[in-house]
C-alpha cells in the first residue's frame, strides 16, 4: 500500500495551474504560422511547394500582407535549410521575384573543423546541430524557419520511419521554437499510401506531424490542373484555416513567383485522393463541354440554378457539373442584393 504520509523526493514537483498564467498564441500570420511552434507542409515534388515557402518567406521578410489579404506581422528573419535548391541559380531569385528583403534571409550551414585547423562546411542535421540553429535563430532575429525536406536533415543514425527517433530529434527542435519564438516549417514528401487520410500521407513515421502544432497539404486543384491549394490537415491551437488556392506565373527571370487567387473550397483529403480514373475525367469533360456551350449560347451568362437544372436534364449530376464549372472558364457574381448566382464565362480565359 502506497505511504502518503513519507515526504516526496526532492526529483520531482507537482505544480499547481493556479500558478501558470494564460497565455494567448502569437501568430506571424493568423491561422496559419504560429511564432514558437512547429508546422508541417506536404506534398508531392514537382508541385511548387519550395516556390510557395519562399513567398511565405519573403511576406515575413518584408512585413507584407499575407496571401489570404491579413495585415502582414514585423518584418523579421528568415533561416532556410534548403537540400534540393541552390542558393545562387534558384533560391535567390525566387525570393527576388518574391519581392523578399533578402539581406533578412539566411542560409544555415554548419563547419566542421578537421584536426589540421581547416574547416570543412556541411548541411546541418538534427538533432545534432538543434544547438548551433538556435544561436543563428536568435543572433539574426529571425521569425521563420523553413527545413526543406525535413528528410534531408535527420541525423544519419537516426530512423525517420521510428516514432521514438522522431519524436526525441522533433522535441528538441520545438523546445529552440518555443525559445525563440520563431515559427519553424518542416516541408515533407508524401508516401504512396493513395486513399489514406492527409493525416497520414506525409513521409516518415507519423510523430512528425504529431509533433507539428499546424499542418498543411499541397496539391493540384482538381479543377484546374495548373493551380495548386493549400488545405489544412492539422489544427491543435486554433480551428482549420480556410483552404488557399494558388498559382505559378512565369517572370522575366524565367523564375516563377506565386501568385494567390483566394480561398478554395477543396480540403486535404479530396486534394491527396487518388487521380480520377478515365471515366470520371470523361465525365467532367463532358460537364465542362456543356456549361461552356450552355452559357455561349444565352449570351454569355445564366443563373445556376438555370445551368445546374439544364445539366441534370441532359443527364450529368449537379456534383459533377459544380466540379467542372472552373474547368469550363466560369467566374461567379452575385446577381443584385437578393438575387442568387450567376455562372458568367470569363472571356479572357479557354476552357480546360
Amino acid at each position: 500500500m502506497l505511504d502518503t504520509d513519507q515526504a516526496a523526493p526532492p526529483d520531482w514537483r507537482a505544480r499547481s495551474l493556479a500558478t501558470v498564467t494564460p497565455e494567448r498564441i502569437s501568430w506571424l500570420w493568423p491561422g496559419y504560422l504560429a511564432a514558437g511552434k512547429l508546422h508541417v507542409i506536404d506534398g508531392d515534388p514537382g508541385l511548387g511547394k519550395s516556390t510557395m515557402t519562399l513567398d511565405v518567406a519573403a511576406r515575413v521578410s518584408t512585413g507584407g500582407r499575407w496571401p489570404d489579404d491579413q495585415p502582414g506581422c514585423e518584418p523579421a528573419g528568415v533561416l532556410l535549410l534548403s537540400a534540393e535548391d541552390g542558393l545562387a541559380d534558384t533560391i535567390r531569385p525566387r525570393l527576388d521575384a518574391a519581392g523578399a528583403d533578402v539581406e533578412k534571409v539566411f542560409a544555415f550551414t554548419c563547419w566542421d573543423i578537421g584536426r589540421d585547423g581547416e574547416r570543412t562546411e556541411r548541411p546541418a542535421t538534427l538533432p545534432g546541430d538543434t544547438a548551433r540553429l538556435a544561436k543563428a535563430i536568435a543572433s539574426n532575429r529571425v521569425g521563420l524557419v523553413v527545413i526543406d525536406p525535413l528528410m534531408a536533415f535527420l541525423g544519419g543514425g537516426l530512423d525517420a520511419h521510428r516514432d521514438q527517433d522522431v519524436r526525441r530529434a522533433l522535441s528538441l527542435l520545438a523546445r529552440v521554437a518555443e525559445a525563440t519564438n520563431a515559427a519553424v516549417v518542416l516541408v515533407r514528401h508524401l508516401n504512396k499510401a493513395s486513399g489514406s487520410s492527409a493525416l497520414y500521407r506525409g513521409g516518415g513515421s507519423i510523430g512528425i506531424i504529431g509533433a507539428a502544432r499546424l499542418a498543411f497539404a499541397v496539391g493540384r486543384d482538381p479543377d484546374d490542373e495548373e493551380h495548386r491549394v493549400m488545405a489544412a490537415t492539422k489544427a491543435n491551437i486554433t480551428r482549420p484555416a480556410p483552404s488557399l488556392r494558388w498559382r505559378i506565373a512565369d517572370t522575366d527571370t524565367g523564375h516563377g513567383r506565386v501568385v494567390w487567387e483566394g480561398e478554395s473550397r477543396y480540403g486535404a483529403d479530396e486534394l491527396l485522393r487518388a487521380p480520377a480514373d478515365t471515366e470520371e475525367r470523361e465525365e467532367r469533360d463532358e460537364a465542362s463541354s456543356f456549361i461552356h456551350s450552355y452559357l455561349a449560347d444565352h449570351g454569355g451568362e445564366a443563373t445556376a440554378s438555370d445551368v445546374l437544372k439544364a445539366g441534370r436534364a441532359a443527364g450529368i449530376p449537379e456534383r459533377t457539373l459544380r466540379r467542372a464549372r472552373d474547368r469550363a472558364g466560369v467566374v461567379t457574381r452575385k446577381a443584385g442584393m437578393r438575387g442568387g448566382w450567376l455562372w458568367q464565362l470569363d472571356l479572357e480565359r479557354d476552357p480546360a
